[in-house]
């Protein structure tokens, strides 16, 4: 394809970071460091596959609603991770459990609400 870089840079949001040893520490507290280890390994996995593939996955469905496509989507069930491409970087917004009331968190994160 010309125009587009073969490997995009991948940036983690400093709440990102956060939030993946916050997982990593929750599951190693309540389960095992092994269990643990292992989510934080799948999910470095999807977050360095967008380097290759930055538009991977889906719209948010909840800001779809809103109108707004500037974000994509991965996972590995149940967590989600929400990036947008600008340029030749991918940034990376959140790593959050899918099971919490998305709305309410990416209305604070992505759009200051």
């Amino acid at each position: 394809m010309v125009g587009r870089p073969t490997r995009y840079e991948v940036l983690l949001a400093q709440g990102a970071e956060q939030e993946l040893e916050s997982i990593h520490d929750y599951i190693s507290a309540f389960d095992s460091v092994a269990n643990a280890n292992h989510v934080l390994d799948r999910l470095m996995e999807v977050v360095e596959g967008l380097a290759q593939f930055p538009e991977r996955g889906s719209y948010p469905k909840e800001l779809v609603v809103l109108g707004i496509k500037d974000y994509r989507e991965t996972s590995f069930k149940p967590y989600r991770v929400i990036s947008r491409v600008v340029g030749n970087r991918v940034l990376i917004y959140l790593i959050v459990d899918g099971r919490r009331d998305m709305q309410s968190v990416l209305a604070r994160r992505l759009l200051g609400a």
